[in-house]
């Protein structure tokens, strides 16, 4: 994405309040967003009859789901790309496609590897649902209203994971986990349907951005400029890993952990998964304003990242009771909401021209580590014996151990970084700060 996407709507014609027009183009974004966070969660809470019906082996089911994150981060750059050649709106179309044919393929998936397959596809196809928004959202509205809207859209786009528990765990009980996919599929059409004919690039009334095409040499300068901006690499540490450690509990081992250790049924973990959902989506909203409030984007990430890692830490420690088990997963949920927070620090670091490429490679980060960590920690339940179907409690401590090992190392490495705080002492934001942080 270029930096003249980044510049957005401000002096443009963009509209002073929520239009149904704007209103309508927000809830295509939140869908799109939506369907991307149902693709991610879906499989932890259909882990274990993943793992009975595919006989996928740890190390499989976690490379399954790596795919999809795998294929997420290998989409950014080019879709930036796409996005300053041919726009969002026919980006996002097109983009439909693998995302419905993966959708489907689990549905048919017989094997570990077309399970992986089948994931890489719909992570193709959600490339672009996060990013997307930032771009629209630059375009459509005034400045002063792009943290508020980002924010909604990824708040709205929860309804995903939402779906992802007990919405989906109680129709595995009804028709099986296959049949589930195959309608989603269905949904990503007709929302590519209704996002080609609601969605446009521009608001209506402002004046089109001339698309141009994004030359090899320009791509990759501006990665060099964007890689070499120093302080990027301590933040990207803790990004990379704030998000994997989450994800990897809670789309990868929260299921069948609940299910081995404390033996609940498909609801009953979907009713956990939901209640973790739920804490994310007020961690989303509660984390983000505090920078503001206290003038600090390091102290709230740090502050935010050592709660996630007692919670780890909890886990890690021994199997505790049910009640408290859930209580640490809800405390991972909420405390990791801070990568917005993060977001906007990487984005303080660049002036407006790098904009929008510092945005698709800030969205690399955690990307990258949400396709490494699930596929790693896929190693360790093999090496304890186990009775039955399910994997030793044991094993589970150390997958945690191991996630808050990672945790730990990027907030040591992160403390090392200046402060980027949100307003000077005179109260007004700093010099050539842009707000596109994704709170």
């Amino acid at each position: 994405m270029s930096g003249r996407h980044a510049e957005g709507a401000e002096g443009a014609q963009a509209p002073a309040a929520l239009t149904w027009t704007a209103v309508a183009v927000l809830a295509m974004l939140a869908s799109t967003t939506a369907l991307s966070q149902f693709f991610r969660s879906s499989t932890s809470v259909i882990g274990p009859e993943l793992i009975r019906d595919l006989s996928l082996s740890p190390e499989a089911l976690g490379f399954a789901n790596s795919a999809f994150f795998m294929a997420v981060f290998l989409g950014q750059i080019p879709v930036g790309m796409a996005f300053d050649r041919f726009g969002v709106r026919l980006t996002v179309v097109v983009l439909s496609v693998p995302m419905a044919v993966g959708a489907m393929m689990h549905g048919v998936a017989d094997t570990g590897m077309q399970l992986a397959a089948a994931r890489f596809l719909v992570g193709l196809g959600c490339a672009a649902s996060y990013t997307a928004g930032i771009v629209v959202i630059g375009r459509w509205f005034a400045r002063s209203h792009w943290s508020t809207l980002i924010s909604w859209q990824f708040a709205l786009g929860q309804i995903g994971l939402l779906l992802a528990g007990t919405p989906l765990a109680a129709a595995v009980g009804l028709v099986g986990w296959r049949f589930p996919f195959v309608v989603m599929g269905c949904v990503a059409v007709l929302v590519s349907y209704l996002f080609a004919h609601i969605v446009r690039d521009d608001p209506p009334g402002g004046a089109p951005a001339a698309n141009e095409p994004a030359t090899k040499v320009g791509a990759l300068q501006g990665l060099r400029q964007v890689l070499s901006t120093p302080g990027l690499v301590q933040v990207f540490c803790l990004y990379m890993v704030a998000f994997a450690s989450l994800v990897t509990v809670q789309v990868v081992w929260a299921g069948p952990y609940l299910h081995d250790v404390y033996h609940l049924d498909t609801v009953d973990r979907g009713n956990v998964l939901l209640g973790m959902a739920l804490v994310q989506t007020a961690g989303v909203l509660i984390v983000g304003p505090l920078d503001r409030l206290f003038n600090t984007r390091k102290w709230v990430s740090v502050g935010s990242g050592f709660l996630a890692l007692t919670a780890m830490t909890a886990l890690a420690l021994g199997p505790p009771s049910l009640p408290a088990a859930v209580g640490f997963l809800f405390l991972l949920s909420g405390s990791s909401a801070y990568g917005g927070v993060l977001f906007a620090q990487i984005r303080s670091l660049f002036p407006v021209h790098l904009a929008g490429r510092s945005a698709t490679i800030t969205n690399m980060a955690p990307l990258f580590g949400a396709s490494v960590l699930p596929t790693l920690t896929g190693f360790i339940p093999p090496l304890f014996p186990h009775q039955g179907d399910g994997y030793s409690p044991l094993a589970y401590q150390c997958i945690f151990a191991l996630l808050a090992f990672c945790l730990a190392g990027g907030l040591a490495i992160y403390l090392t970084v200046k402060d980027a705080k949100p307003r000077t002492a005179s109260g007004a934001a700093p010099a050539g700060e842009t707000r596109t942080d994704a709170r």
